[in-house]
């Protein structure tokens, strides 16, 4: 008898596991008695049938499935093993870490621009992390009909709709297009939110979303490169005044593919605009000034008259220490006395 009961004996475990295996499907359609179960670290298992979970177990370790698994189940938990019978059910190991998966945009998408007609040619690239959260969804969705389930598959589903939750995001609130690392949080969170939504109904959740980089055409990464080793990252009219410059000097201007003479018809017409503007504010101000007259050219200062002698610089008719008539000396000629200034 002994024989027999070794020979109808297996192990139910999660044969040859792999990271980026999001779960493994037992394929045994029969458990015999004396079966073991073996959860290994980082694993969840789960017993259902037709479909319907008869109950999870968390704790890693070795269970034999007659007296420590069975007596958990929901409905087979009065299941006796016979000489010849096993118990027909499916287990499904989850493995619940959380996932970090790279992406990027397979092409470039054009991000609608002023000024540019086919929009502006945008890479990026960055990170997700995703976990199982719902064991129902998940086998209902997915476990129902597939034996595994792989991180690609994840992340097929995620990039074939994130080229629309970029373009959504990006445009949103009109950020600036020249700078859009300065708005990669926003960006990420609003993304991390949607794809939450379209991933949720597979018992998946999206826990972190980011973006790394935002990549421009070569013409206008050069140009936002030239802003910022000119310290002005935030000022487009200083870049465009500078580009001028630079374009008078060489001769040309921006040449070298269409997204840069696009951009350089752009920055010429806003240049143009801004000039107009300055010199109709600077006309606005003189018409505002009061009109005063224009000295010509050479003019002389005005003769200033002569300061009035005040009393103490006139000469007295005598002296004032003796009394002699002075007779219009700056001495008294009897007595020398000073008489200017007395």
């Amino acid at each position: 008898m002994s024989f027999f009961r070794n020979q109808f004996a297996n192990v139910v475990e999660w044969e040859e596991f792999r990271d980026d295996m999001i779960f493994y499907k037992w394929k045994n359609k029969e458990i015999k008695k004396g079966s073991r179960l073996i959860i290994r670290p980082g694993q969840d298992a789960i017993f259902f049938n037709n479909g319907k979970i008869e109950g999870v177990f968390h704790d890693e370790g070795e269970y034999d499935i007659e007296s420590q698994i069975i007596p958990f189940l929901s409905t087979l938990k009065g299941f006796r093993f016979g000489f010849n019978s096993g118990m027909r059910v499916e287990v499904l190991f989850v493995n619940t870490k959380i996932f970090n998966v790279k992406w990027g945009t397979r092409n470039a998408i054009n991000i609608p621009a002023p000024g540019l007609p086919g929009g502006m040619p945008i890479r990026a690239n960055g990170t997700f992390d995703f976990k199982v959260n719902d064991y129902i969804a998940l086998i209902d969705k997915i476990a129902g009909v597939r034996n595994q389930y792989l991180v690609e598959d994840v992340r097929i589903r995620i990039t074939s709709v994130l080229d629309q939750l970029l373009m959504k995001w990006i445009t949103r609130e009109g950020k600036d297009m020249f700078n859009l690392q300065s708005n990669s949080f926003e960006i990420s969170k609003g993304i991390k939110d949607d794809l939450d939504m379209q991933i949720m109904d597979n018992g998946l959740s999206i826990t972190g979303f980011n973006v790394m980089s935002f990549n421009y055409p070569k013409e206008i990464q050069d140009m936002i490169n030239k802003v910022a080793s000119h310290g002005m990252v935030s000022s487009v009219d200083k870049y465009q005044q500078i580009s001028l410059v630079d374009g008078m000097a060489t001769g040309k201007m921006n040449g070298g593919g269409t997204a840069s003479d696009m951009a350089g018809m752009v920055m010429g017409m806003n240049m143009a605009n801004q000039m107009m503007d300055k010199m109709n504010q600077q006309n606005q101000n003189q018409n505002q000034q009061p009109n005063q007259p224009v000295a010509p050219p050479n003019a002389q200062p005005a003769p200033q008259p002569p300061e009035p002698k005040t009393e103490n610089q006139q000469k007295p008719n005598f002296c004032p220490n003796c009394g002699t008539k002075t007779g219009g000396g700056n001495f008294c000629s009897n007595c020398g006395h000073k008489l200017v200034g007395a």
